[in-house]
This record gives C-alpha cells, sequence and structure tokens, in this order.
C-alpha cells in the first residue's frame, strides 16, 4: 500500500472521528428537553410554541434524528439507547457505529505486515458490534444495579404509603431519596404522569426501560390495586420479602457454582496462553500458521492457518459458552 494513501486513509479517518466527537458533544446539552418535547407533542397531544424546538434553530443532528424517530426499523435502537440511559441520539450511534467499522477495517488493513483485505473485512465486522457490545453491558449493568435497589425501594415505598402518602408521592420521595438509577427512573415517571400520562402508562414505560422479572411484579400490583383497591403497603411489602428471598439464594447459588464459572475460564483461556508462549519460545514454528505459502483453501487468498486458527477459537467459544450456560442457574 503506497504511504501516500495510507496518509490520506488516516486523515480520513481522523476527520471522521473528529466530526463525531464534535456531534455528540455539541447535541448533549439538550438531550432531555428534547426527548420531553417529542414526548410531550406525541404522546400527550399538547402543542408546544415554535421557541421550544432550539434556541438557535434546529441542527442537522436534529433533523436527522427526528426524521430516523418515525422509522420503526430503529426502534430497536432507540430501546436499548433508554435501557443504557446512554446521553446518544439516534442519529449519534448510528455515526459511532460507522466510525468504529471504518476504524476498524482500517487498522485491520494497515496494522499487519501484508496487507490483507480478509482483515480489513474482519476489522470491519468486529468494529461495527462495539458500539453496540457497550450500550448492552451498560444496559445490564444498570438492570443489575436497579434490581439491586429494589428492595430498598420497596421499602420506603412501603413506608411512605403506611404514613399517608399516595402512590404518586411515595414515588416522588423514592426519586429524592434514593440514589440512580432507580431515582431516575421514578422521577421520569413521576414527570410523566405530571405531563398528563396515566399512572400505568408511566410504569409501562418504565419496565420498557428497565425490563426487570421483580419490577414486572410490581407493576402488575399496583395496576391491580388500582382497579379492584386494596391495601397496596400490605401487597408490595410481601414483594419486597419475595424479592429478597430472591437475592440470597442466587447468592448461595452463585457461591454453589463459582468453581465451575473459574474452571471454564482456565479451560478456555488455556490454549491462548499456550499458543502465545509457544510463540515466544520458538516465533518461526509457530508463524507458520500465517505465512502466505503453500497449502491455501482457496486458490492464493486463505492460508491453511488462518483456517486452523479460526476453527480453534470458534471451538475455544463454543465451549465456553456451553460451560456459562451450565453454570447459570435461573431462580
Amino acid at each position: 500500500m503506497p504511504p501516500l494513501l495510507i496518509i490520506a486513509a488516516a486523515l480520513a479517518v481522523l476527520f471522521i472521528l473528529g466530526a463525531g466527537i464534535a456531534l455528540v458533544m455539541t447535541s448533549g446539552q439538550t438531550a432531555v428537553d428534547e426527548r420531553m418535547e417529542q414526548f410531550v407533542s406525541t404522546t400527550v397531544g399538547v402543542n408546544l410554541p415554535e421557541s421550544v424546538d432550539t434556541v438557535d434553530g434546529p441542527d442537522m443532528a436534529d433533523r436527522l434524528d427526528k426524521v430516523l424517530s418515525r422509522r420503526n426499523m430503529f426502534e430497536p435502537i432507540k430501546e436499548r439507547i433508554s435501557r443504557a440511559d446512554a446521553k446518544l441520539r439516534v442519529t449519534e450511534y448510528i455515526f459511532l457505529v460507522f466510525i468504529c467499522g471504518g476504524l476498524g477495517g482500517f487498522l485491520g488493513y494497515v496494522l499487519p505486515q501484508q496487507n490483507s483485505w480478509v482483515l480489513a473485512i474482519v476489522g470491519i465486522l468486529v468494529g461495527l458490534r462495539v458500539p453496540r457490545f457497550y450500550v448492552r453491558t451498560m444496559a445490564k449493568r444498570r438492570m443489575q444495579a436497579f434490581d439491586g435497589q429494589l428492595s430498598d425501594t420497596l421499602n420506603l415505598w412501603v413506608n411512605a404509603l403506611r404514613s399517608g402518602y399516595s402512590v404518586l408521592q411515595s414515588m416522588e420521595a423514592i426519586a429524592t431519596e434514593l440514589p440512580a438509577p432507580v431515582s431516575v427512573e421514578f422521577e421520569r415517571v413521576v414527570q410523566e404522569v405530571r405531563l398528563g400520562l396515566s399512572v400505568e402508562q408511566a410504569l409501562a414505560n418504565m419496565y420498557r426501560r428497565v425490563p426487570s422479572e421483580d419490577l414486572d411484579l410490581v407493576i402488575t400490583a399496583v395496576n391491580i390495586q388500582r382497579e379492584v383497591g386494596g391495601n397496596l403497603a400490605e401487597v408490595l411489602d410481601t414483594i419486597s420479602f419475595t424479592i429478597r428471598e430472591r437475592v440470597r439464594i442466587k447468592g448461595e447459588i452463585r457461591t454453589l457454582t463459582a468453581q465451575g464459572r473459574v474452571s471454564g475460564w482456565i479451560i478456555s483461556l488455556l490454549p491462548i496462553a499456550l499458543g502465545f508462549v509457544l510463540f515466544l519460545i520458538n516465533p518461526e514454528y509457530v508463524s507458520e500458521l500465517w505465512v502466505r505459502e503453500d497449502p491455501w483453501i482457496f486458490p492464493q487468498i486463505i492460508p491453511c492457518g488462518w483456517v486452523v486458527i479460526g476453527f480453534s477459537l470458534m471451538m475455544i467459544g463454543a465451549g465456553a459458552y456451553a460451560i456459562s450456560k451450565i453454570v447459570n442457574i435461573e431462580v
């Protein structure tokens, strides 16, 4: 690859990366206001003045986001972003996906000693998955934190109801007293109710953002109480006890299966570590796997060693996945 072409490609990647960072930095200041404005105008039916749109006029990111928000195909992206509570819009997320894909393809093509389009394609595929993996990881951590705080949330809710608070006032107390992410979610519920939604609809929106089984049980109890009546404090107290027992049982199961999880990690990483040690001891012997010499799987395309490495990694991944499923016991 000519050096001039490498420099041009590097400058193009840096330009795209800088544009993406600038787009993210300039659009984060009114993300909540824009979402609430869209919520009010589309769900409740209240028409806001045109001056509320933006102070300086809508930028390109705003226009693209409004266009993409009308497409049903982008609903899963919006749902993933909301579950992770990421300060991103749909356009920003898509832009970051293309940036990571282009950067991964560029690095996969340039970094090896001999430029390879196969590695470039692999780098593009890996780069495209990086933003989704990050958002999914953040959403999983957020839901785990929410489940960990749910028992304390129910205790505060029960005490507020027994003190004479209404359901909405109890949720306001939860939003004020408890830390995130519980406080953030209940604050959104209170804001949506004040904007005109019913409590049932606001709680359903919260469940879409935090799809927790324990939260579903709580929401079902609240909806039934609002329809047929009853002592909501006693019901929530019982649910809180059930959740605490479930958390205790999960902790015991996690302790009992700790040895299996560690064994799975060791068995999965041992072949990779052994290959790295062999490469340090005798690099010429191991490097035969990726040297562009005979034999070839396809004519002058893929050396046989690459297929061996790929198949080995696939088998290691399959074994690690099987072990994780065995030791993962649902309660």
